[in-house]
Order: structure tokens, then sequence, then C-alpha cells
């Protein structure tokens, strides 16, 4: 009989998490709830993930061997104009949900309010509140809101008994309900945190903020004799709102693919397409003989066809493409790299027979999630390959993937000092001594502790755009999710990545870097200047080139993709650094987990210690033959797995779990946890002693969180090899690709500085000779009128300073 429940997914409005709404269902003994979030439906492939979790396997306990608690949702949006409310729409199966999602998305893309009357829909059941319209004007699918504060208003209204079909109880969920201090007083928390957040979204003092623009105290679950008993003078109005709630429900299994199912006209089709285009890319990558087709290719290609990633495949191939078509630089990257199909297509350029990588890190007959190929474009390229996608599948079908926005300690403790009206000295100082324990006044006492409270349950302050994720689903976007439309004006969905991975929808992580753009830059620089044609993806001829090994081993690689920071080159120098393989192992080791856990400095050690012929102390004989090549430490994500299933015992699919486990949402867990548990106990039937055990461990969670999968570190190394020949070879076009791109780990001046200290000339902006841009012509460099503070970016466009050859000026 709820029919209208929220989570901290009604942003800056509900303060519940979704697991938290699940647990109130269960204490107060309800088994079916509408969930409506404001404007959005961001948060029912959650819940409906947490429903199945807890439902009974064969044995009457859950999979998770956990007393099984039955919870069903119907789904649906609550529509609000700001701070009113319009009306609640629920759908009463998929059809109707994908209906309101079109419904919202519309609204969302062409920035208009809801309308106060709701259109003609299909599919779903509309609750008007209380007040804003008369029973007699209502369709049949239209409904009125009963809340306890409208009962009085309710008894006299005049169409009470001719339309007492057409009113339903509305009594909406929130937060939890209050809590008792130890005098016996109610204390109302999270409802006061939803005061504070409401007036976080309307920037205002709490003591202004306005009664319409708050929920009321008593927005929270009851069980139902107790909510039956709020409304006991007119029983029909649970009725009427248990008859909603019963035709209502929501199809979407976990795990089921969703994507875009072929990329021809069949299963058939594609496997045909995809051995054709491999066989000929196995051609150019490794010849005549058929040896690793049999060992590697066949097997992919088995498992690729078993697990229905076929299409994704081909779709990923179409892209680089269409980019190579172009003269689109692009870097396949990520676990993709371990694919040997995949660098026969080229769709990565680094081969895994050469690195041993293992093509189970990306897909193996167990894993139960999507893998994604990482694709990074040069940063001004990206618009126009998300274009490509967009057009070739069509709008209906492809949407960027969102990402959720939680409340971290810093900004939150920022945005409720400002809620209780602090000046900025004494914001800065609570932000400044935040974890201290000294003596603080009541309002900062409030502040600290509700930052707190609200960071600990990870509430989400906003939807925001993945960094990178594409989506392309089989049926129209909207049949899962409504879309928001940021400034780029592309589609984005409301859920976010985990929750598309447990439910078969998997992403194309479609990036953008700089680096690719020093590159590019750097190329069309030296053929201007020099006359001279580079091809940087020689890379066999590019790895032996003794002016690389001697930048790396003496740490000269300042704008150098990912090897110029301090840190980096620091790694460098110490390893002495000269072949592939290093740079690969240094790409992860710089990574944070591996850092701060004493690895890096254990690898240092051993990598040495194994070139002087010294031995190192073995924890196991296990863990010696699993990392042989990294000298017993853990480096790349493949670690995790292979030791996780050949040392701790795991399938496949649970050392999956174990290492995306580590990542941080996935933690909190019951699979993560069970994984976890199942390690250790595995461990002790192995007989391992237990610091053994514990030291493996550690070395596990210390680092997995912050890993590279050893195809990502490949990628990457290649990468930086380029960046690395230019420099050696072609250093002041070199440095002026990296200051026209403006990225890199320095500010631009720096580039300038090392330009100098490889011999250029340095001049300032010319009108004769700059362009826009900073260009170079022999040995002297010339500053782009871009650096020039506060020229107006017109005058840019302008004739002599595009670049167009003029007359020269004299003086």
């Amino acid at each position: 009989m709820y029919l209208n429940c929220h989570t901290g997914f009604s942003f800056k409005y509900g303060t519940l998490p979704i697991k938290t709404l699940f647990e109130e269902a269960k204490r107060c003994g309800v088994h079916k709830l509408a969930l409506t979030e404001i404007n959005n439906v961001s948060s029912y492939l959650d819940m409906l993930r947490i429903c199945e979790e807890n439902k009974p396997a064969k044995d009457g306990l859950t999979k998770y061997e956990k007393t099984p608690y039955l919870l069903d949702i119907a789904v649906g949006i609550e529509f609000r104009n700001d701070h009113e409310l319009i009306y609640i729409v629920i759908a009463r199966n998929n059809r109707g949900f994908e209906t309101i999602n079109r419904f919202l998305s519309y609204h969302n893309r062409e920035g208009k309010k809801i309308p106060k009357r709701a259109p003609e829909f299909d599919q779903v059941f509309i609750i008007y509140p209380f007040g804003t319209i008369e029973p007699d004007q209502l369709k049949a699918y239209e409904y009125i809101g009963v809340s306890k504060p409208d009962l009085a208003s309710f008894a006299i209204h005049p169409l009470r008994e001719e339309y007492e079909y057409k009113f339903v109880a509305l009594h909406a969920v929130t937060f939890l309900p209050p809590e008792k201090n130890k005098n016996g007083k109610l204390i109302y928390r999270d409802h006061n945190t939803h005061r504070l957040l409401r007036c976080v979204a309307h920037n205002t003092l709490l003591s202004k903020l306005p009664e319409e623009h708050q929920a009321r105290k008593e927005e929270f679950m009851l069980p139902p004799n107790e909510l039956e008993k709020l409304f006991e003078k007119f029983p029909e109005l649970i009725r009427n709102a248990e008859s909603i709630l019963n035709q209502c429900f929501i199809e979407c299994k976990i795990g089921e693919d969703k994507n875009k199912k072929f990329f021809t006209s069949g299963p058939a089709e594609d496997m045909k397409y995809l051995r054709t285009i491999t066989a000929n890319g196995y051609a150019k990558r490794y010849g005549a003989d058929k040896t690793i087709w049999q060992s590697h290719i066949e097997k992919e290609l088995r498992i690729i066809a078993q697990k229905g990633f076929t299409a994704y495949y081909l779709i990923a191939f179409d892209l680089i493409r269409f980019a190579r078509k172009n003269n689109y630089d692009f870097v396949g990257r990520g676990s993709g790299a371990n694919s040997t199909v995949a660098f026969c297509l080229g769709i990565t350029n680094v081969d895994p027979i050469e690195l041993d990588l293992y093509f189970e890190r990306f897909l193996n007959e167990e894993r139960v999630t999507p893998p994604d190929f990482d694709i990074d474009f040069s940063w001004d390229n990206r618009d126009a390959i998300y274009e490509y996608l967009f057009t070739k599948y069509g709008y209906e079908h492809v949407c960027l993937l969102g990402t959720h926005v939680t409340y971290k300690g810093k900004s939150i403790i920022r945005e409720l000092a400002k809620v209780f009206g602090l000046p900025k000295e004494e914001i800065d100082a609570l932000v400044e001594n935040r974890k201290e324990e000294i003596e603080r006044d009541h309002i900062a006492k409030k502040v600290i502790g509700y930052a707190n409270y609200i960071v600990s349950k990870e509430l989400p302050a906003n939807i925001s755009i993945h960094a990178g994720g594409v989506l392309i689903t089989e049926k129209p976007m909207y049949a899962y999710t409504a879309t928001e439309f940021p400034p780029k004006s592309l589609p984005v969905s409301q859920f976010e990545m985990h929750a598309a991975e447990d439910f078969g929808i998997y992403k194309f992580d479609i990036l953008s870097q700089r680096g690719l753009g020093h590159i590019k830059e750097t190329v069309k620089h030296v053929k201007r200047n020099k006359g001279i044609d580079i091809d940087v993806y020689q890379f066999k001829k590019i790895k032996d080139d003794l002016k690389i090994k001697d930048l790396m081993r003496n740490s000269k690689a300042m704008g150098c993709f990912y090897v110029e920071s301090p840190a980096m080159r620091m790694l460098l120098e110490k390893l002495r650094c000269d072949d592939y393989l290093t740079l690969v192992a240094a790409s992860s080791i710089i990574r944070p987990g591996v850092a701060s856990s004493g690895m890096m400095k254990a690898y240092i050690e051993r990598f040495h210690m194994t070139r002087n012929g010294i031995k190192y102390e073995s924890i196991h004989p296990t863990m010696d033959k699993l990392m042989a090549d990294t000298h017993r430490v853990m480096v790349y994500q493949e670690d995790v797995i292979k030791i996780a299933h050949h040392f701790g015992g795991l399938t496949l699919t649970e050392a999956d779990v174990l290492r995306r486990g580590m990542s941080g949402k996935y933690r909190s867990r019951e699979e993560f946890q069970r994984v976890r548990d199942q390690f250790f106990k595995n461990c002790v039937e192995r007989k391992y002693s237990q610091h053994i055990t514990d030291r493996v461990w550690f070395e596990i969670e210390s680092f997995a969180g912050y890993s590279f999968a050893k195809g990502h570190s490949a990628s990457y190394a290649v990468e930086s090899y380029q960046s690395l020949f230019l420099k050696a070879h072609y250093p002041l076009e070199f440095m002026v690709g990296v200051i026209n791109n403006f990225g890199g780990f320095y500010r631009t001046e720096f580039y300038f500085h090392e330009a100098r200290m490889n011999g250029a000339r340095i001049e300032a902006p010319c009108i004769n000779k700059s362009e826009h841009l900073t260009t170079i012509y022999d040995y002297t460099i010339y500053i782009g009128f871009i650096h020039l503070k506060s020229l107006e970016t017109k005058l840019h466009s302008t004739s002599r300073l595009s670049g167009k050859k003029m007359v020269p000026i004299k003086a």
C-alpha cells in the first residue's frame, strides 16, 4: 500500500540508502512497495538486485545462506517542478515504465517544466496530490492521493462518496523513524538531515527554509496495521492503494544480455564475419604459422561465441576502422588487450603472446559480468567518435553512462556550515581541523556530526557522466532508464556502471587523453619543419632504439605520456629501466596500492637482486611460480585472479568477484564477503600457515583496488615508447606538440623551458611568424597568440593571426 517511497536518490531530499529502504520494509513486514524517486529512476536496478539476493534458494535460505525476505517493487517517478509535487506516475508494467522514461527524458532534453495535467499515458497509474484536481476530471487510470493531513478536508469533500474509488491512501516514505535518546525524547535525526539537504539544494540558511520545501516529520515507514489505523475511518483509501499496487510489476532479469545482439543479421553471420576479419588480422600479425591460432584464437572465439560477445567485438572493430579511415589516433587498452583476437583486429596494439597476458582476466567461461574495451582517442577527436556511434546505432539505443557523485567530507562540511550561517573564516578552520579531537561549540558539533552521518550513509549528491562509458542496447534505452541531458547535449543514463553490469548492460569506454594529441601534433610539425614522414606505429623497431633506452635510464622523460611525473621518472631511474617489459611493470607498480603497501620498494629490491644473482625470501612456492616474472610481487590485476584461483582455491568467477570487490562499492556486498570467507576457508583446508595466508591476503587487499590489468599497463607503455621516440629524435617539435595540447603533469612554462634546454630559441608572439597555437621554424619556437592574456578569441580567427600567408609587416 506504499505508493510513494524515496531513497537518497531523490537527490537532496531522501535520506535512505537503497539497502536501508529494503531493511525498513523488512522491519515493518511490508512485502510490496512502489519506488518513486523524484524526477529520476536511478535506484530501481539496485533495489531489484537486493530483492533478488534476498529471495530463498532451494534450501530455504538465500544464496548467501541467510534468512530470506520477499519484497516486490513497482517502479514509478514522482514528478516535481522544483519543490512542487505535480503527480506520481507508477508503471503497471515494463511498457508503462518505458512510457514514463520517455516522458521525463523529453522534458530533460527540452528543459521544459512538467505540465500540471498529465498527457495521455499508456499502462500507468497517475496519482495527483489532494486538492489539485477534482475527481470528475480524472481519466480511468488517474487517482487522487490522500495523506494524513488531508483527511479532514477529504471527510467533507462533496464528491467523496460518489467517487470513492478515485481516492487512494498516500503515505510517503522519505527517511528513518525518529530515535529515542537516553531521556526518552524523540530525535528526528533523519528528518533534520533531510532539512539540511533541502537547504543545500536551495542554497539557503536553515532558518530561512520554507515549510513547503520540506517533507513532514511523519514520512517514515510504518507496519501495515499502524498505517491502516491512520486511515481507519476511510478503509477504502487503503483498499484502493492496495489495488493499484497489486496491478504493478517490473521485470528486469539480472545478468540477462540487454546489449545490441547482432552486428550483421544474426549470431551465425556475426561469428562468420568475426572469424574472417580475425584471420585477415592474424596473417598480418603472426604470418602463416597457425600455432597461435590453434592454441589461442580458437579458444577465444569459442568463449566469445559462448558468452554472446561477438557483436561487442564487431562494434569495437567497426569503431576503430572508422577512426583509421579518418586518421584519428587511438589506443586500445585495459583488459581487452589480453585478447589475441582483439590484437588481430587491431583494437589493441599489445601482443598478448609476447607478454603472456591472461585472457581469463578479460573473459572466461565462468564470468557472469560483462567485460569492456577501453579505447583512448585524442581529446579533440572524441566528439566525432560519439557522433559516429549515436548516428550509426541511433539515439534510441545509445546513451552515455551516468555515475553518481556521493558526498565527501570536506565538501559536505562546507555546505552544511553555510547552511548554519558560519562565516568563511570559521568554515575554513572547521574543514582544516575536522579530524582533530578539539573542543567545539554546539554549531560546529552539529556540522561535523551531520556531515559524518551523511558521508556514512554514502548518500548521492547528483548524477554526473562516467569518464567514457557508452551503452548500446538492443531495445530502446528508455526500456531501462530515463536520460539526463547535460551541456554536451548527449543523453546520459540515470543508473551507473555497477547497476548496468549487474543487469547485463556492458559499456564501451570511449576515453580521451592529451598524450595522443602530443603525438599527432608532433608528427605534423616534423613533416612541416623537416619534411620527414614519421610512422610511430613501427613498435618493434622503436623498442630497440638506443636513444629511448638512454632517456628512460636517466629519467629524461618530461612531456612523455605517463612517464613524466617526478615519481615515475624517479622509479625509472631506480630500476635503470631500458626495456619494454620493465616499463610495463613500472607503469603498474607506480599505482597507489602497490606503492603504499611497500610492494613497490620490494619490487625494486628484488629486481636488482635478480639481476645480480641474489636470492630473496620466498613466502610460498605457489606464489613464486605464479609471479616469477614480477619477482613474487603483485603488479597486475591478473596476479590477484591467479593467486585467488591457484593459491586460494577460488573459482575464476569468485576470483573476479574478489578483484572487483576491492574497488570500493562491491566491498560491502554480501557476495564479496562470502568470497573473502571462502578464500580463508580454502587456505585452512590447504594447510597453509596462518601468517602466510594473512600476508597473501594483505597483499591482495592493499593492492587490488588500485591495480592495472597487465594489458592496460602494456598499452600505456606502447604509447610511452611512442612519446619517448619523438622526444629522443625530434625534441623541439615534440615539446611544441605537448605545449599545444595543454596537457601534462607540469605548467606550460616548464615545457617551454624544456624546449630551451634542448636547443630551442624561444621567441615572443610575432605578428609575422606566430599563429594561434605555438609553432616552430627550424630551431626557433614562436609562442602562440593563445598564450597572450586577455587577448580576445575572435582576434585569433582574423586572417593574419590564423596562420594564412600574408605580406610581412615591417616595423
